[in-house]
């Protein structure tokens, strides 16, 4: 998809000494603005960086004896890097977005070795160990299983033969995180609205995309059941809540941006407009964009991504509503402005994981 975005971002300068002097974006002959393959080169350098990089690193695993007291590669053999395992999935996922969309990508040959060498069949078999054990059977619930089946999704729709075989070989854990929801789904018995990892919104719209692309009617079945059965209701999100000081996720807008998925289209304009109203009134700045002070704090950093994803969320209320779009386009693209500048801030606390929620921002298909 081609997202609008402000002419300011043709100018700024993250590039690193070969690509300094090159655009970011450029017009594209309908007068939109898209990403270059400078700009391409810039953020996928980012995760090349780190995802094979072990240290420093983040567990959340729950030592059920002492054979997981060892280095993480040891368990997580195919995700290792980037700090922590969902940040290395999501990492892995936008390097193979970047693949399949810029063929003179500089780094191709290196992504391309590098996916091979980590997404192997025996790296994801060992994976998979961790997640039946009993202990850690909700390890990297929510959004790292969503960020798996994303990457599957991304895996299985690029025509190309390593994407092929590693598809073949990410699958079993795919399968298994499908099963995992469904039954997680089947057992939740309130929504969990947070600004941070958990947020289910975020994750039902990934895993969404996920069983729609491969038609996993079950995980379909189970995701459509569960938005209806907790947001099909909801009225008048309290946006003026937005957001906390730890968000990188909206938890209204991820809620509005996953029920277009879910409602019939004029359904869903009833719905919108109920849940947010102040969003559809002339020039409206129902959100702003959220203010970091400290680039080097790994959770104040947070709010960085906040601004990107709530611009993804923007654009798709936008594309699926009829009423209101240029001032939520507008919105989306202040956000955007204010948040690429920073995602190579210089400091491991947020390149380890903001250039997937660039590229996811401004790369997200129209469905």
């Amino acid at each position: 998809m081609k997202i609008i975005v402000p002419l300011s971002l043709l100018i700024c300068s993250l590039m690193p000494s070969a690509f300094a002097q090159q655009p970011l974006y450029t017009h594209n002959n309908t007068g939109n603005l898209e990403l270059t393959v400078a700009g391409a080169a810039h953020l996928a350098q980012l995760p090349l960086r780190c995802m094979q990089q072990e240290f420093p690193y983040k567990t959340g695993v729950v030592f059920s004896d002492s054979s997981l007291v060892t280095n993480p590669r040891n368990y997580h053999p195919a995700f290792y890097g980037c700090f922590d395992w969902h940040s290395s999935v999501h990492g892995h996922w936008m390097l193979v977005r970047l693949l399949k969309s810029f063929s003179a990508l500089p780094q191709n040959q290196e992504i391309r070795t590098k996916l091979s060498q980590n997404l192997t069949a025996a790296h994801i078999q060992e994976e998979q160990q961790l997640f039946s054990n009993r202990e850690n059977k909700g390890f990297e619930r929510i959004y790292g299983w969503s960020w798996l089946l994303q990457l599957q999704r991304e895996l299985l729709t690029w025509n190309d033969p390593l994407g092929k075989e590693l598809a073949a070989n990410v699958q079993p854990l795919a399968t298994q995180f499908s099963r995992a929801y469904i039954d997680f789904l089947s057992r939740l018995m309130y929504p969990i609205r947070v600004g941070e990892h958990t947020n289910l919104a975020f994750g039902l719209r990934l895993a969404w995309d996920y069983a729609e692309t491969v038609k996993d009617t079950a995980l379909q079945t189970a995701i459509r059941q569960a938005a209806t059965r907790f947001y099909a209701a909801d009225k008048d999100c309290p946006a003026s809540w937005e957001p906390g000081g730890y968000d990188f996720l909206s938890p209204c807008l991820e809620e509005a941006d996953l029920m277009w998925r879910i409602l019939p289209k004029q359904e869903y304009q009833v719905w919108v407009k109920a849940f947010l109203p102040d969003l559809f009134k002339k020039d409206t700045h129902i959100f702003k964009v959220a203010l970091v002070k400290d680039y080097t704090d790994g959770k104040l950093v947070h709010l960085n991504g906040l601004n990107l994803s709530r611009a993804w969320c923007l654009y798709g209320i936008a594309r699926h509503s009829t009423e209101n779009k240029q001032a939520i386009l507008q919105m989306a693209n202040e956000h955007l402005e204010a948040a690429i500048p920073h995602v190579a801030s210089g400091d491991y606390a947020g390149e380890h994981w903001l250039a997937s929620f660039a590229v996811y921002a401004l790369t997200t298909e129209n469905n």
